[in-house]
């Protein structure tokens, strides 16, 4: 039996051909979301922009993980677009962690039903709850340095190596702030030289020019429209 071909570098070619491939269902999941969005009005707020919710979406879809770990959900906005993406590939099952349950009053039934499971609670409390077979890692809840150094010594060891991982609120500047989850998730990759990819405008802004771009080229309208776009996305070391 030959060996699996090696996973694709998470870089702008990579996710270049990705819009490329997935465009129709791009556009039908933005159109959705805007409903949600509009629908949800005075009761949610999206917290992702459209590169990045889009770019979750597009890995989703290309990496086909078994299970998906959400560590933040606040309204629901990240969640209906991971749903979203497991609902295309059919199959997956994501399981969301938060102090707080918006999401569950939010959160379409028909996206949320036989393939969400929600944990309501500190993450710190309900490791147990991690899936060993993760294939996708979302991380958007508390954005300190202490937070961040708990769950790079704690949660990430439990996630398989090579595993697609997104960090939210990194680069709403060009440098991330002092004290800040994104200041320690950097230099925890830089250590290990893993090379990470982002859409910001802050600091990549060639990068977020070009996929802008593209997004018009294949005819895909604004979700929320333009925004900072400061996820990070690397492969877990």
């Amino acid at each position: 039996m030959d060996a699996p071909a090696p996973a694709r570098p998470i870089d702008l070619a990579y996710v270049r051909d990705l819009y490329r491939e997935h465009a129709d269902d791009l556009a039908a999941v933005g159109k959705a979301q805007r409903e949600f969005a509009e629908s949800g009005r005075g009761a949610m707020t999206p917290q992702l922009d459209d590169l990045e919710a889009e770019i979750t979406y597009l890995l989703l879809r290309a990496t086909r993980p078994a299970a998906v770990v959400e560590i933040g959900t606040f309204h629901g906005w990240s969640t209906s677009w991971i749903l979203s993406a497991l609902r295309d590939t059919g199959s997956g099952h994501l399981f969301s962690f938060d102090i707080v349950d918006n999401a569950l009053r939010n959160v379409p039934r028909d996206l949320a039903e036989g393939r969400w499971t929600f944990v309501r609670g500190d993450v710190r409390q309900n490791l147990d709850q991690v899936p060993a077979d993760t294939g996708y890692l979302f991380v958007d809840a508390a954005h300190s340095a202490r937070f961040a150094r708990w769950y790079l010594a704690e949660l990430f060891p439990r996630v398989p190596e090579g595993v697609p991982t997104s960090v939210h609120d990194v680069f709403h500047y060009r440098f991330p702030l002092p004290f800040h989850e994104g200041k320690v998730v950097l230099g925890w990759l830089a250590e290990r030289g893993t090379p990470y990819f982002t859409p910001a405008r802050a600091r990549a802004r060639a990068v977020y020019d070009e996929l802008t771009a593209l997004r018009e080229e294949l005819g895909l309208a604004p979700v929320r429209g333009p925004g900072d776009n400061p996820m990070i996305f690397f492969r877990k070391p």
